[in-house]
């Protein structure tokens, strides 16, 4: 599990084909990644990864994760080559603070940039997502974008905007969004179970309503 509080974003030092997906690697600091061991679980842009190797150097760890085809099929991972930012958050430990809400590291689908407006050093972002996940996406709900907890602004038929303190900006790759894109989604789990079953409901009711002649 993972709070969507991102600490830090980083660039892919290596991107390698491999014949059951590709592995990616990032450094990071030793103070943050010093406990880290094989088999940890370590989100980039909110997709929970498996660590299979780790390289030590002085005041860093190479960090190693093999992401099979149905995780490149769903994700932006796939559209990333070396250098390219990604979030990184480690798994949640007992005992930290849940400052966002809780992600399983699990994207549902990905959602495209339609466009960004700068206010000062805030920034608004509107998204377009597709249609059967636009029912989850509720005004001032929760939502995990590239794996960060964010709150919902205004909602359209179409498209969900996100405004960003600057904050939030320095430390995660949403400063280097553009128009066309694309972020990962992992919609909130008590939105989706609320309206998955509230739908169920509903379509198992007769209609009970009767026409008058």
């Amino acid at each position: 599990m993972f709070t969507g509080i991102v600490k830090l974003e980083t660039q892919l030092q290596s991107v390698d084909v491999k014949d059951y997906g590709k592995r990616f690697s990032i450094l990071l600091d030793a103070d943050y990644a010093g406990n880290i061991t094989l088999g940890a679980s370590v989100a980039l842009n909110g997709v929970c990864l498996t660590v299979c190797d780790i390289t030590a150097f002085n005041y860093a760890l190479l960090l190693s994760f093999d992401v099979i085809p149905e995780s490149l099929r769903l994700t932006n991972l796939d559209d990333l080559g070396v250098q390219g930012w990604v979030n990184v958050e480690r798994a949640a430990r007992f005992g930290d603070d849940i400052g966002g809400h809780l992600l399983s590291g699990h994207i549902h689908t990905q959602a495209t940039v339609v466009s960004i407006t700068q206010a000062e050093k805030a920034f608004s972002i509107e998204f377009s997502i597709s249609p059967e996940w636009q029912k989850y996406i509720m005004y001032k709900g929760y939502i995990g974008l590239n794996g960060c907890s964010l709150t919902l602004g205004e909602v359209s038929p179409n498209s969900f905007y996100v405004h960003l303190i600057p904050e939030t900006l320095n430390i995660t790759n949403f400063d280097k969004l553009r128009v066309g894109h694309k972020v990962n989604v992992e919609i909130d789990t008590q939105t989706q179970t609320i309206v998955d079953t509230i739908e169920r409901v509903m379509a198992s009711k007769p209609n009970t309503v009767e026409l008058t002649r």
